[in-house]
């Protein structure tokens, strides 16, 4: 390969494939590594900037800028302990701004989650039983798929 002195950025490229980073202009990075910081330094200091009851029923979602003046941060908040965010929104917010020394907030939208469908503990067992694939493959017309599903479940069983 030809390595080419790229005017256009900052770094010395190799002609043909490039990395996505380096094919956006510099403006653009500087953007996206500016919200990206503020969202994963949000992340790493939550339990600090909420406190510890707070911590265990709420995590932040997205930031997002919606006009100039407007910033606003999603948190996902447990069903059942809206009204505690609610009353503590503006706490939150006043931690944020000073926390990163600028104004970073300006209003916090909740969302619910119910915790049973984010908990693994719903999973149902695969039952890799002959007589219960029966049942359950009568319904397949295709032939070569019934023959797949049976060799899956026989390595299935060897597992």
């Amino acid at each position: 390969m030809k390595i080419k002195n790229n005017n256009k950025q900052r770094y010395n490229s190799i002609q043909g494939l490039r990395s996505f980073k380096d094919t956006l202009p510099t403006k653009v990075k500087k953007i996206i590594v500016n919200k990206g910081e503020i969202y994963s330094k949000t992340l790493e200091n939550w339990k600090y900037l909420v406190g510890d009851e707070l911590f265990k029923i709420c995590y932040p979602k997205s930031f997002k800028k919606i006009n100039q003046k407007t910033k606003c941060l999603h948190i996902m908040v447990l069903r059942g302990f809206e009204v505690e965010l609610e009353y503590s929104k503006q706490k939150i917010i006043d931690k944020l701004n000073y926390f990163f020394g600028k104004e970073i907030v300006n209003k916090i939208k909740l969302k619910t989650f119910d915790k049973h469908l984010d908990t693994v503990k719903n999973f149902k067992n695969i039952n890799a039983t002959k007589s219960s694939l029966k049942l359950n493959t009568d319904n397949i017309k295709n032939s070569a798929l019934k023959k797949s599903l049976f060799e899956l479940t026989k390595v299935y069983k060897q597992r």
